[in-house]
């Protein structure tokens, strides 16, 4: 069949329609999801200004500005941020590949998941902190044991989220791949990893959430860099600039993964017919 330079035009101006549509969605999420913060710095710097807030425990956020870029200026925010962001990369990629080797035999034979689930409740229900003592015993203050803290935070979202995924896998589609006679590797290559692919991307970002929260207890553990340290040094120093500034970096950079994870997770996902393709 043949397409006439007409019909080919068309389709450039869809396609170029398309990508407008897009960038213009992008653009209005993006203002949407910046008005808030907006809103709350103005009305936080204005309580400042009035005297409303005691600028002394409660800074401006001009204030914390300052105290970042000159951080920045004086070389030593650049370093802080990246032993940070490396310590809960080698936590969180460690702490992945233990769930989904453990939670994909868990989620697939359902005696393992009667031999090993209850054991791992258990051990989903300690508390972060109460591993910081008994992680220092074993391995003392260094990289090793806050790098085990973060992957023990990320392991348990994730290990759940691929459970629930693969025992979610509707029995109808098995059956499908039998008539087929798919063999098991295909079973689980083209049944159920797809069908599981939602939940397990789901578990990555509670996982890397629940990461950013167990390096600040990583690094209350002697630690001498790191973002958690500057928490330390703004409570000795009594400098809520640095406490409310190193807060802020943590939630900049836990935002900035959880996008990276959230754009993946719309790619790898691009074949679903769901709510939001609707709206």
């Amino acid at each position: 069949m043949t397409v006439n330079i007409d019909e080919r035009e068309l389709f450039k101006t869809k396609g170029k329609k398309s990508v407008n549509v897009n960038f213009e969605n992008k653009v209005r999420g993006l203002a949407l999801g910046l008005l808030i913060p907006f809103i709350l710095l103005v009305v936080w710097e204005t309580a400042i200004r009035l005297n409303w807030l005691d600028a002394y425990v409660f800074p401006a956020p001009t204030t914390i500005l300052q105290k970042i870029i000159e951080l920045a200026q004086e070389g030593t925010l650049w370093g802080h941020v990246g032993i940070t962001f490396f310590r809960v990369l080698i936590g969180f990629l460690a702490g992945t590949f233990a769930a989904v080797v453990l939670g994909s035999i868990v989620g697939y034979f359902k005696w393992f998941e009667q031999l090993m689930d209850p054991l791992i409740q258990a051990f989903r229900a300690i508390p972060s902190l109460a591993w910081v003592p008994l992680f220092i015993l074993w391995m003392g203050i260094g990289e090793s044991s806050k790098v085990m803290l973060i992957a023990v935070g990320v392991f348990f979202p994730v290990y759940l989220n691929i459970v629930s995924g693969i025992q979610g896998v509707d029995r109808k589609l098995i059956e499908v791949g039998k008539i087929y006679h798919f063999t098991p590797l295909q079973i689980v290559r083209r049944i159920i990893l797809p069908a599981s692919l939602p939940s397990f991307l789901v578990g990555l970002r509670s996982g890397v959430g629940l990461g950013w929260m167990f390096v600040v207890a990583a690094e209350l553990m002697g630690a001498s860099q790191g973002l958690g340290y500057l928490l330390v040094v703004g409570q000795n120093t009594y400098s809520p600039e640095l406490i409310i500034a190193s807060i802020i970096l943590f939630a900049l950079l836990g935002k900035a993964t959880d996008s990276l994870l959230k754009t993946l997770e719309a790619r790898a996902l691009k074949w679903q017919d769901n709510l939001q393709n609707q709206l």
